[in-house]
């Protein structure tokens, strides 16, 4: 890795958001209405400034204005060309060579606003949400636990992205709190199922990707054009009612066990900027059909924890440590798989990857896979347990590549778990 870039900001070697980062999201300041900024150090830069300002008339912006928007999509639409200029144009305004903004401390008042003291939105209106299951690790945990270990991967797992669409409305930002869902449940014991409030709520380690033009019905993303319909990554927890799932997933797949709650990180982490951080997708086995081969497939090399903080602990406890690599299928594929169908994406879509485990245990990205499905309690450094997620309960997950002397990071996504509500159904 090339050493720091360095910015007239300052920011530290552990930081998040480096002049190399440079990410983008959705911000609304205590006095004005929610625009576009970008994330350097613990700072924001509003982009809606620049933008009245004339920095961005560029031919590839074709005359809009796309950053006092509430979100990300119309900037999205706009495609790769427009997405580098940007971020070309910015690293150059913010590096400490350049004095446009360095030298100028009333505007530079004007255009920059503390992280800490502005509110966080969705990044983007997100029309449609698919979620993948496309770690192998993750994946057979789960199989061993319902088929044995023989019986593992379904037959079509290795052949195809599987995946299931989700529910974009209940898409919330991080730090949003996670209320304990009702639905039915059948007690192994039970000959009927019962109704009432999840027993076995799980957190899953997940990433996903936000699109960028989309195509149109009818037209499939060929393989080696697919990465030009991606801008960036958010982190992702999608909630799960395990028990719930058990019950209702024969034959279609989850639903009511995870449309309740889907939290996401709220900055945006450009292809760009993890560029440096590419690895060869290992070889899959069997080959892929040929509408899934791309000459140099990639994965991304970026390191990915689970943080669990109980209600009587003072701090934070790492219960998963894995990393983005440990996906079978890449981007690429999910993207080209899901469209062969001529399925039209649409700008703001949001494509995620399921839960992301490794080989050990410490890699398992759920509570069902740590606890092995709640027949082995995880042991807290407090004395406490859990099989499960309890109320009061907060789960992080966190992310970031590491480079010579500076970190890409995709700052966090959490959530509090509430009570569930009282009703007069139970």
């Amino acid at each position: 890795m090339s050493s720091p870039l360095r910015s007239f900001i300052e920011v530290s070697p552990d930081s998040h958001f480096p002049l190399e980062n440079l990410p983008f999201g959705i911000f609304q300041p205590k006095q004005g209405k929610p625009r576009v900024g970008v994330a350097i150090g613990d700072l924001i830069l509003d982009l809606s400034i620049l933008e009245e300002l004339g920095h961005f008339r560029s031919p590839k912006f074709q005359g809009q204005r796309v950053f006092s928007e509430d979100s990300l999509n119309s900037f999205l639409a706009l495609g790769r060309p427009a997405w580098r200029r940007t971020r070309e144009m910015l690293q150059h305004l913010l590096s400490a060579e350049t004095p446009a903004l360095r030298d100028d401390r009333r505007l530079r008042e004007k255009i920059f606003h503390a992280q800490k003291d502005v509110t966080m939105k969705i990044p983007a209106r997100i029309g449609n949400y698919t979620d993948f299951y496309s770690s192998y690790h993750h994946a057979h945990n789960v199989g061993t636990m319902l088929r044995g270990p023989e019986s593992a991967l379904m037959p079509n797992w290795k052949w195809l992205p599987v995946a299931y669409h989700g529910r974009a409305s209940s898409v919330a930002i991080s730090g949003t709190d996670v209320r304990r869902p009702h639905g039915q449940i059948k007690p192994p014991d039970a000959s009927a199922p019962v109704f009432g409030p999840t027993k076995s709520l799980d957190y899953e380690l997940e990433m996903a990707f936000l699109i960028g033009p989309g195509n149109s019905l009818a037209q499939p993303v060929p393989i080696d054009r697919a990465i030009d319909h991606i801008f960036g990554f958010v982190l992702m927890n999608d909630w799960s009612a395990r028990d719930i799932q058990g019950w209702e997933y024969q034959p279609l797949g989850p639903f009511l066990a995870k449309n309740f709650c889907t939290s996401i990180s709220p900055w945006v982490v450009t292809l760009e900027a993890l560029e440096p951080f590419k690895k060869p997708l290992a070889t899959q086995d069997p080959q892929p059909l040929v509408y899934l081969r791309a000459e140099n497939d990639f994965t991304f090399d970026i390191e990915l924890e689970a943080r669990l903080q109980t209600s009587s602990m003072s701090a934070p406890h790492v219960i998963t440590r894995t990393n983005f690599q440990n996906l079978y299928w890449s981007i690429a594929q999910q993207l080209a798989h899901h469209t062969i169908t001529g399925c039209n994406l649409e700008s703001g879509d949001l494509l995620a990857s399921g839960t992301i485990s490794g080989a050990t245990e410490e890699s398992r990205g759920c509570m069902l896979e740590l606890t092995w499905r709640g027949a082995n309690a995880l042991k807290l450094p407090n004395g406490e347990s859990r099989k499960w997620l309890e109320d009061g309960d907060t789960l992080a997950i966190t992310g970031w590549c590491q480079g010579d002397g500076y970190r890409i990071g995709f700052g966090e996504v959490s959530g509090r778990v509430l009570p569930a509500e009282s009703s007069s159904w139970t």
